[in-house]
């Protein structure tokens, strides 16, 4: 049998035009846009679907080097380590009491109840100039005040911040904590306030 010969097609690209073509493609991928560098998400519709997640509400609470009481309403507070114990929590860049955080020795995550929600809403209205008048308070050993009938309360030293986009990630060093088993807690849900239930429908 004859053996089939092999004939190469003359437009056929050499081996150096190959690597030429393999250059300019590598260099046209390189100029793109990598996809951390796209903004593709929706703010608003991304918000809307952090909502979905319930959280509870916390008033971390702190005081000025000038006795100024401050405190603001979030619900980014979060367990972050048990050894050591620490929480976390986020401020965004644009509050106007971010440097006051930034700068204390302590603050206190005070977790608020259902019976605390019109508290916490106060602690979120930049209208309302004398906030501690809304619950009673004391101040701890620290000089941070401890607001009353919350559900859990813990007092942190200012152990670490860190940058997190438009926001500033807080990380407490738990030093002391209280409890109150009584009270059913507050929880926001899908930008509003709801009420805890269990799976049959009771409190």
């Amino acid at each position: 049998m004859t053996p089939t010969a092999t004939l190469q097609d003359s437009s056929s690209p050499t081996a150096a035009q190959r690597q030429a073509v393999s250059a300019q493609a590598l260099a046209a991928a390189d100029a793109k846009p990598t996809p951390s560098n796209l903004n593709v998400v929706d703010s608003r519709a991304f918000r809307q679907a952090l909502g979905h997640f319930p959280t509870g509400v916390a008033i971390v609470t702190t005081r000025c080097p000038d006795g100024r009481a401050v405190g603001l309403t979030i619900n980014s507070f979060t367990s972050l380590s048990l050894e050591p114990p620490l929480v976390m929590w986020s401020l965004v860049n644009h509050s106007p009491n971010l440097a006051v955080f930034e700068n204390c020795s302590h603050f206190a995550i005070n977790v608020i109840s259902q019976e605390q929600v019109p508290v916490a809403l106060g602690f979120a209205n930049s209208q309302v100039k004398d906030k501690f008048a809304l619950v009673s308070h004391v101040d701890g050993e620290e000089g941070v005040p401890l607001l009353d009938d919350c559900v859990a309360t813990f007092v942190c030293e200012n152990y670490r911040q860190h940058e997190g986009g438009d926001h500033t990630l807080f990380i407490g060093r738990v030093v002391r904590h209280t409890t109150l088993t009584e009270h059913e807690p507050a929880v926001f849900h899908r930008g509003r306030f709801a009420s805890l239930t269990t799976p049959d429908g009771e409190r």
